[in-house]
């Protein structure tokens, strides 16, 4: 599948859930494992659950396979893998504490957001504006 339509339909499963302060980087030049690293905050257990649930289930509608999900039984951190994208939900102290961004943060992506009449459901999130113009979505 096309990197950059993964790459949105994680963005828009994660607004779909109200994911807060959503950052996308390009990991081609770090790793061989992975194109991307979504971070996403959430404000509880709960939510970070329903984040990885709702990632999880785009990722199955998409027809990928071998999708993991790992950290579901504390809800501070939950990881999905879909094979190009490792999503990484977080609530803020936890992501404070890890600081992802500073490991994974080299090559932040340009998300094109989408205007709000076509969306779903309203961003909550903000996404960063910098980054290759090649890696709009």
């Amino acid at each position: 599948m096309d990197i950059q339509k993964l790459q949105r339909a994680v963005i828009d499963a994660l607004e779909d859930v109200k994911a807060q302060d959503i950052k996308v980087y390009n990991t081609t030049h770090l790793t061989s494992l992975f194109d991307r690293v979504v971070i996403a905050s959430a404000t509880s257990n709960r939510q970070t659950r329903a984040l990885a649930s709702s990632v999880a289930d785009r990722g199955r509608e998409l027809n990928l396979t071998g999708i993991t999900v790992e950290g579901e039984d504390t809800g501070e951190w939950v990881v999905v893998d879909l094979g190009d994208i490792v999503v990484h939900l977080m609530q803020p102290a936890i992501r404070q504490y890890y600081n992802l961004e500073e490991i994974w943060g080299g090559r932040p992506v340009r998300v094109k957001l989408l205007p709000e009449s076509t969306r779903a459901v309203p961003s909550a999130g903000s996404y960063d504006a910098v980054g290759d113009d090649e890696d709009l979505a």
